[in-house]
């Protein structure tokens, strides 16, 4: 069984301080944005970055800034490289409080109708986005058993709800986080470990505005929002860091839609 908590202040179940999180993707988009405002909160993050200089400079920023991040290469298809990546964090911090799937195949990928997608293609995808998951959690599980306690948090996609045509095989995958996210809180939660699926909608990332069009983001999609305005990354935050925290700490197996309202779960 799972131990019943000890009792902290109400201010103190939001304290990221001193917390060993892990940040796929977390040099560049929205999971630069996640690892620089989690240092910011106190933590102590790890970016595990496929771009090897993206990672560098992200965690050169948030040094210079008073924060403590460790940055490595890392391909998360690859399970040799994310058991790297995990024993890293222990041996530069001693434990893994939190992970934080954000990585994935998306906006490299042409829009295009599913009939024209190259095998090859799907496959690349769902070994990021899908495999890339499964190895990175089976990676940090072990020191979170350990320490009988951590947070893992999925990254989604609202075009799960909506049905977002042209990149049927990441929707797909994003499907997938959602019932992958499922099982496993009922596989782990016995040791104190919470996972949840977040998903955001069209945000403004530095990414999704250097893949786009000024057409595509020009768009009446802003005007279905109950907030009628542009999400950015910055949207996003709060969530996270909420279910990285001990004040969601009874919280697991959810799926948390964040865009603003243009879509109800």
């Amino acid at each position: 069984m799972t131990e019943t908590p000890t009792k902290k202040a109400p201010g103190a179940l939001f304290d990221l301080s001193d917390r060993v999180v892990i940040v796929t993707g977390g040099g560049k988009g929205i999971g630069k944005v996640y690892s620089e405002q989690l240092a910011a909160v106190g933590a102590r993050v790890v970016i595990a970055e496929i771009d090897a200089a993206a990672g560098e400079a992200a965690a050169a920023g948030i040094a210079a800034a008073g924060g403590q991040a460790l940055a490595l290469a890392t391909d998360i298809s690859d399970e040799d490289q994310t058991r790297r990546l995990a024993a890293a964090a222990v041996d530069a911090y001693g434990r893994i409080d939190g992970l934080v799937n954000n990585a994935s195949l998306m906006s490299s990928l042409p829009r295009r109708s599913w009939e024209e997608i190259p095998v090859e293609e799907w496959d690349r995808v769902m070994a990021v986005d899908l495999r890339g998951l499964f190895l990175m959690c089976r990676a940090v599980v072990p020191a979170m058993r350990k320490q009988r306690s951590g947070r893992i948090v999925n990254l989604s996609s609202t075009r799960v709800l909506e049905g977002t045509p042209n990149r049927l095989h990441y929707t797909t995958a994003k499907a997938g986080v959602i019932g992958f996210t499922r099982a496993l809180a009922h596989e782990i939660g016995e040791f104190g470990i919470g996972v949840n699926t977040v998903s955001p909608g069209l945000t403004l990332s530095e990414t999704q505005l250097a893949s786009s069009s000024q057409n595509y983001l020009a768009s009446d999609y802003n005007l279905q929002r109950a907030f009628r305005r542009a999400q950015v990354p910055e949207d996003l935050v709060g969530t996270v860091m909420f279910l990285l925290s001990d004040a969601s700490a009874f919280i697991t197996g959810q799926w948390i839609n964040v865009d603003g309202g243009k879509t109800h779960h």
